[in-house]
C-alpha cells in the first residue's frame, strides 16, 4: 500500500522551510515594513509566495480545488522537485519511457538519481509486461510518464497507467504538457483516487504563455504541502502571474486557438502523408506532428536553408523530423517548401 511518509527523503522531512515575511501574518494590510523592499515604484513588491489569487482562478478552470495545485517556474521546476522530493541522491531510482521529454534524464543526473529507460512499444506505447517486474524495487521511487508523449504525440493508455499507480508505492508524475490537444482526458481529476499520482500541465502550449514560464502541479494536498516546503518563497513573479490571470480572463481566445491548431494538425498530416519523401506520419493528439523521412537530415537542412527551423529527433527516432502545427501561414510556407524539395 502507498505510503507517502515512507518515500520522502529523510532531510527533506526533518526540513524547517524558509519563512517569508508575508508568512508571518494573516488579513490584510496596506503597509508593509517587513521585507526590506525599496517603498518606490510599481515592482516594488515580492509577490505572494503561493500564488493564492492565480490558484483560485486555476481551480474555477480546471475543476480542482486550489489547496491540490501548486505553480511551479515551468513545468522543469515541477519535474526537478519531484527528484528532490522523494528521490535520495545516489541511492534511489527514477523509470521513464523511451522516446520522451528528454528533461527527464537530465532532471534525474543533476540529482544524482539513476534514471531506467524502458523503450515504448512499436505503436510508441507502454507494454504493463515490461515494466510490472521493475514495480517491487524498493529503490525506485518515481515513474515518469508523458501523455501526450512528446516528440510520438500519441497518448498512453489510461487503463495501463491506473494498473501502475494501482501496483506502485512510489509516485507516478504524468506530464500533460499537451492535452488540451488530445481526444483523451486529463487524469487530474484522479488525483483523489490515486494517492501517488502527480498531474502536470503547463500554460506554455495551448495557453501560448511559454515565455512566461509558469506549470502546474494538481495532487493530494499532502504532496503539494512538501512541494511548497522545498521550492524558493517567490518561484513565480508577479508579472507572470498577471500575465496568466489576464490569459484566464479571456479563455474564449483559448479555445479558438485550441481548434484552429488541432483542424490544421489535421490538414498537414494529410498533406505531409501525400509527400514521396515521406515514409509514414504518425497520428498526433499534440500540437506537432512527428513524421519518418527517407533522409531526415538532408530535408533538415533545407529547411534551415529555407529560414525554416522544425526538430530533427533522428538520434532518438531513425530519420524523423518533429513538425510544431504553426499558424495557417506558416503551415503554408512548410508545405510549400516541402514540395518544391521534391520537385
Amino acid at each position: 500500500m502507498f505510503d507517502l511518509e515512507k518515500i520522502i527523503r529523510p532531510n527533506v522531512k526533518q526540513l524547517t522551510p524558509y519563512s517569508c515575511a508575508r508568512d508571518e501574518f494573516q488579513g490584510k494590510a496596506d503597509t508593509f515594513l517587513d521585507a526590506n523592499e525599496n517603498p518606490f515604484g510599481n515592482l516594488n513588491r515580492y509577490p505572494d509566495p503561493y500564488q493564492r489569487e492565480l490558484k483560485t482562478e486555476i481551480s474555477r478552470l480546471k475543476g480542482v480545488p486550489a489547496e491540490n495545485i501548486f505553480l511551479g517556474n515551468g513545468s522543469d521546476e515541477i519535474i526537478d522537485l519531484c527528484f528532490r522530493v522523494f528521490c535520495n541522491p545516489g541511492k534511489d531510482k527514477a523509470l521513464t519511457f523511451s522516446p520522451s521529454y528528454g528533461m527527464y534524464e537530465v532532471s534525474a543526473s543533476v540529482n544524482d538519481v539513476t534514471i531506467i529507460k524502458i523503450p515504448l512499444n512499436d505503436k510508441f506505447g507502454i507494454d504493463y509486461d515490461n515494466v510490472k517486474n521493475r514495480l517491487s524495487d524498493e529503490k525506485l521511487k518515481l515513474i515518469i510518464i508523458c501523455s501526450p508523449n512528446n516528440p510520438t504525440g500519441n497518448c498512453m493508455n489510461i487503463t495501463v497507467i491506473e494498473k501502475i499507480l494501482s501496483e506502485f508505492n512510489g509516485i507516478l508524475l504524468l506530464d500533460e504538457a499537451y492535452i488540451d490537444f488530445a481526444g483523451q482526458p486529463s487524469m487530474k481529476d484522479q488525483i483523489g483516487k490515486f494517492p501517488n499520482l502527480i498531474v502536470m500541465q503547463t500554460f506554455s502550449k495551448a495557453f501560448g504563455l511559454a515565455s512566461v514560464r509558469v506549470g502546474m502541479a494538481f495532487a493530494g494536498k499532502e504532496i503539494i504541502r512538501y512541494f511548497n516546503k522545498v521550492k524558493p518563497p517567490y518561484n513565480i513573479s508577479k508579472i507572470n502571474q498577471e500575465a496568466v490571470l489576464r490569459k484566464l480572463k479571456k479563455t474564449e481566445a483559448y479555445y479558438s486557438q485550441v481548434a484552429k491548431i488541432k483542424a490544421d494538425r489535421d490538414r498537414l498530416s494529410k498533406e505531409f502523408a501525400k509527400l514521396t519523401g515521406v515514409v509514414e506520419v504518425y497520428p498526433s493528439e499534440a500540437n506537432f506532428i512527428l513524421v519518418r523521412m527517407k533522409d531526415a537530415g538532408r530535408v533538415y537542412d533545407y529547411l534551415v536553408k529555407r529560414g525554416i527551423i522544425v526538430r530533427n529527433r533522428s538520434s532518438v527516432i531513425n530519420n524523423c523530423l518533429r513538425i510544431t502545427v504553426g499558424t495557417k501561414t506558416e503551415n503554408n510556407r512548410i508545405l510549400k517548401a516541402l514540395r518544391e524539395f521534391e520537385a
